[in-house]
């Protein structure tokens, strides 16, 4: 039911109101119209202002927050990504954590710990050489991993 029936409806009862043959309800035609475009508006701006449902502007304007552009990802893979990059906080830097981010991004990688404090080691375990488009993985990488640890990258399994 349009909002001019609803409006019909609840101005109905008062009994003032001649709906046939007259101008009064081509107006309320006119408001409920305008009042369904604003509530139409309104259930797409929701449906962008959350991560969960975000198609269009919305996951937009998420990504360019996260540093990220739309690419050739589907809309279910660009919601895990900004959910992932979205949940990096003081307590993310923990190896599981690292590797949570890493999934949910969909860099087919894992972190490992090194030995020495200060370095950490990529492994991305299917790779049997460098990956096509290395350079993007290894930026998104880089901007997920703490910026102070060196990393070293490793292709295919290790030894």
């Amino acid at each position: 039911m349009g909002h001019a029936q609803q409006l019909r409806d609840l101005l109905a009862p008062l009994g003032v109101y001649r709906w046939e043959g007259t101008f009064q309800w081509g107006e309320l035609q006119s408001q409920g119209a305008t009042l369904d475009q604003v509530a139409e508006e309104l259930a797409d701006t929701q449906q962008e202002m959350h991560l969960t449902t975000a198609q269009g502007e919305g996951l937009d304007r998420i990504l360019s927050l996260l540093g990220r552009e739309r690419g050739e990802a589907s809309v279910e893979d660009l919601r895990a990504t900004a959910a992932a990059l979205l949940r990096i906080g003081g307590g993310s830097f923990t190896l599981a954590a690292m590797n949570d981010t890493l999934r949910g991004c969909g860099l087919p990688a894992r972190v490992e710990e090194t030995g020495d404090p200060l370095k950490l080691k990529v492994i991305f375990p299917q790779a049997a050489g460098i990956p096509a488009g290395f350079a993007q993985i290894q930026a998104r990488v880089e901007d997920i991993l703490p910026c102070h640890v060196q990393v070293e990258y490793q292709f295919g399994e290790a030894e």
